[in-house]
């Protein structure tokens, strides 16, 4: 496991005189720090984080940053929103086969229901607070994720990537299933 992530980094963590006595990797300039080498995966499966769009990537790394972290495989399904459904489908191995999945999205956030509706595993939808229109700021996505209909949906609050990295985690390395 790593020693310690740092999430929430914006481009003036330079300046926080603690993180200058410290050495630690930020990764893809996904506003993710780590102190210490990812470990090697002893997590049951895999757990996939999927986005929407590209604009949820950020929110995702986070996601999937925290759950490496945490010692498990990550694999990551970029921009297979419901807007072209045939991009999901085309995954569809890969999303059936996982032991937990996230689903990372904004606008209305239909991803995690489509996706929750698609598998047997748990999905973990997290709202991003990307969009236009009446999104309002990821709330619109929010309110999408908690009345989904799909069965094993759960849903952190809105740009939670570190909540939902860390919760796929306990799942992954939970006994039961493989």
């Amino acid at each position: 496991m790593a020693e310690i992530i740092v999430n929430k980094l914006n481009k003036f963590y330079h300046d926080f005189h603690l993180l200058k006595e410290i050495s630690f990797e930020i990764y893809a300039g996904q506003r993710v720090g780590i102190v210490g080498p990812l470990p090697a995966p002893t997590g049951i499966g895999t757990i996939v984080v999927a986005t929407g769009g590209t604009s949820d990537m950020p929110v995702a790394e986070e996601a999937a940053l925290t759950a490496e972290a945490l010692g498990n495989r990550v694999k990551r399904l970029y921009d297979i929103g419901v807007a072209g459904l045939h991009r999901m489908l085309s995954h569809t191995d890969e999303l059936m086969g996982a032991r937990v999945i996230i689903a990372v999205a904004g606008m209305e956030g239909a991803l995690t229901s489509v996706i929750g509706g698609l598998v047997s595993c748990p999905v973990i939808g997290v709202p991003t607070s990307v969009g236009y229109g009446a999104s309002f700021g990821g709330v619109a996505a929010l309110l999408s994720m908690l009345n989904s209909c799909a069965s094993g949906v759960s849903v952190v609050n809105i740009d939670n990537g570190f909540g939902a990295g860390f919760l796929a985690s306990r799942i992954n390395h939970m006994e039961g299933r493989a």
